[in-house]
C-alpha cells in the first residue's frame, strides 16, 4: 500500500478477500473509501462522510461488479455532492423515487388505480366522498413517495392517520382506504411485505379501532344537541341538512347530493326515495326509499320554498363543486357545537338503530330503514317486502320524539 489517496492495489484486495483469516476487517483506499467483506461473504464498497454533524455511511456496490476505479469516481461525486451542501444518501433516494415515478408506482398513481377499480361498484356520491379523503388526509403528503418506499418506513403512513386523531370517524374511513390502496399496489407487484397501512391501526383512537362512531344514544343528548343546533350561527343550508340526516338518519353522501325530483313531499306518508346507484350498496333490487315524518317534511317544504324546486336541495355556493360538502356539516357537529368524539353526524344511524331496537321495532325493518344488510343471503333472496308498515311507523315515532326530546322531554 502507498500513503494518502488510492492506498489499495488490485493484488492486494484480491489476496485479502481469498484469505479466510482475513485481516485488517477493512481495506481502506483513503478519504473515507473503503471495502468491507459482509457475512454473506461477499466484498462491498462503502464510504463513510460527515453531513449536517452526523457519521454518514454511503454505499457505493459490491466488488467485482465495481472495480476500483469506479469506487473511486463515485467517492470523488459523492465528495463532489457534499461541498455542494447535498447529502449522497438522500440524493440517491431522490433518483430511486423518480425512477419509481415515472414508472407508475407513486401513491398518488396507486391510489388512482384502485379507485378506478372500485368506481363501477360504488355510487357517485360515495365514490366522490373517497377520492376527496384521499385528497384531503393522504395525497397531499404521500402522494409523491413511491409505495415501495412507504412499504419500508411504516411511520410516515402511520402519521397520516395520526393526524386524524381528534376525528376518530375519519381516521378509520382514511386508513381503511389507505390498506385498499396497498393491497391492490401488492397484488400488482409494486412491493413486497406487510400491508403499511395495518399498523397504522395503533394510532386510531380505540372507540374507531372497534367500529364504533361517536354517538348519542339518550333522548336528552340528542335534544340537547337538536337545541344547540337551533342556537347555532349555522349557514341555512348546513342547518336544514343537519336536520334531515336527523330525522332520517340517511347516509351523508345521500344527504348532501340529494335532488328535488327525489321527494315526494305530497305522498301519503311522504317519502324521499333514493335511486340505487347513488347508495353505497348497489348490488340490491330496489331503490331506497326513505320515509319522512310531519316534522322534516314541513321543514324541506319550507327549504324549498326558498329555491327553484330543481336540481340539488343543498346546491353549492361557490367553487366547482355542485353541492355542500357533508364535511361542511361535519365540521359543525366538531367544531360550532363542540360535539367532537361525541355525535357526528353518521351518528344518528347508530342513534336510530339503538332507540328504536330498544323500543321493540322489528330488526329488519331497522335494518331496511337503514339500508343495511340483512339475514342471510339466502333469506333476503326470497323476502323482498320493503316493510312499509312497519317503517311508516318508525319514521312517525321518530318524528314524535326527536320533537319531544327537543323540546326538553323524555
Amino acid at each position: 500500500m502507498v500513503g494518502g489517496t488510492n492506498k489499495l492495489r488490485e493484488f492486494e484486495i484480491k489476496a485479502w478477500i481469498r484469505n479466510p483469516n482475513r485481516t485488517p476487517k477493512k481495506l481502506f483506499d483513503g478519504d473515507g473509501l473503503f471495502l468491507q467483506v459482509t457475512d454473506a461473504g461477499s466484498a462491498v464498497w462503502r464510504l463513510r462522510y460527515r453531513f449536517a454533524g452526523k457519521d454518514r455511511l454511503f454505499t457505493i456496490g459490491h466488488y467485482p461488479e465495481i472495480g476500483t476505479k469506479a469506487a473511486r469516481e463515485a467517492r470523488t461525486a459523492a465528495r463532489a455532492m457534499l461541498r455542494e451542501n447535498r447529502d449522497p444518501v438522500m440524493a440517491r433516494r431522490v433518483g430511486r423515487a423518480e425512477a419509481v415515478a415515472a414508472s407508475g408506482n407513486t401513491f398518488s398513481e396507486c391510489a388512482e388505480a384502485w379507485l378506478a377499480k372500485r368506481k363501477m361498484g360504488w355510487s357517485a356520491s360515495h365514490y366522490k366522498t373517497v377520492s376527496e379523503t384521499l385528497g384531503r388526509h393522504v395525497l397531499k403528503y404521500i402522494g409523491a413517495i413511491p409505495v415501495s418506499e412507504l412499504a419500508k418506513n411504516k411511520k410516515l403512513v402511520a402519521d397520516v392517520v395520526e393526524r386524524l386523531d381528534d376525528r376518530p370517524d375519519t381516521a378509520r374511513k382514511t386508513r381503511q382506504i389507505l390498506e385498499g390502496v396497498f393491497r391492490l399496489a401488492a397484488a400488482q407487484g409494486k412491493y413486497e411485505g406487510d400491508n403499511p397501512a395495518d399498523a397504522a391501526r395503533e394510532v386510531i383512537s380505540r372507540r374507531a379501532l372497534k367500529g364504533r362512531r361517536a354517538a348519542l344514544v339518550t333522548w336528552p343528548e340528542l335534544g340537547d344537541l337538536l337545541r344547540k343546533a337551533k342556537a347555532a350561527n349555522l349557514s341555512r343550508a348546513v342547518y336544514v341538512a343537519h336536520r334531515l340526516v336527523a330525522f332520517t338518519a340517511a347516509r351523508m353522501g345521500n344527504i348532501v347530493s340529494a335532488e328535488w325530483k327525489e321527494f315526494d313531499l305530497d305522498s301519503n306518508p311522504p317519502r324521499w326515495v333514493i335511486p340505487r346507484r347513488k347508495m353505497k350498496m348497489k348490488d340490491r333490487w330496489h331503490d331506497h326509499v326513505v320515509i319522512l315524518g310531519p316534522t322534516i317534511t314541513a321543514e324541506i317544504r319550507e327549504w324549498r320554498a326558498t329555491s327553484s324546486g330543481a336540481g340539488y336541495v343543498f346546491p353549492a355556493i361557490q367553487g366547482d363543486a355542485e353541492f355542500i360538502s357533508h364535511e361542511s356539516i361535519e365540521k359543525a357537529y366538531r367544531v360550532t357545537l363542540g360535539f367532537a368524539k361525541k355525535h357526528s353526524p353518521h351518528g344518528w344511524r347508530a342513534a336510530l338503530a339503538t332507540l328504536a331496537r330498544d323500543n321493540g321495532f322489528d330488526r329488519d325493518a331497522v335494518e331496511m330503514a337503514l339500508d343495511h344488510v340483512h339475514d342471510t343471503e339466502i333469506v333476503r333472496a326470497y323476502d323482498r317486502g320493503e316493510r312499509l308498515t312497519d317503517r311508516i311507523a318508525l319514521a312517525l315515532w321518530w318524528d314524535e320524539k326527536l320533537v319531544t326530546a327537543e323540546r326538553g322531554g323524555a
